[in-house]
């Protein structure tokens, strides 16, 4: 996988995020093959080109940001939907 390059791009998403999970959210984007560069600035660089790495995007800070009563909610959610 490429490093992206400081500047961000227009493919490109800057994340705000705590600096110990950057990392932590950095590995798994790129696992699931979006290139992910963590910044000097404490942010994170993703590389966001389909719909699908947006929604995988958001589901990997929604996963380290929420708590456990926010995802047990949203799972609620999903189930009285489906």
């Amino acid at each position: 996988m490429n490093p992206l390059s400081s500047m961000p791009s227009s493919s490109q998403q800057v994340i705000s995020i705590a600096r110990g999970d950057r990392w932590e959210v950095c590995r798994r984007l790129q696992e699931l093959d979006i290139a992910c560069n963590c910044l000097a600035d404490g942010s994170c660089a993703a590389e966001i080109h389909t719909p699908l790495a947006a929604i995988q995007l958001w589901s990997v800070i929604s996963h380290l940001t929420s708590s456990r009563q926010q995802k047990i909610r949203f799972l609620h959610q999903c189930l009285q939907t489906g």
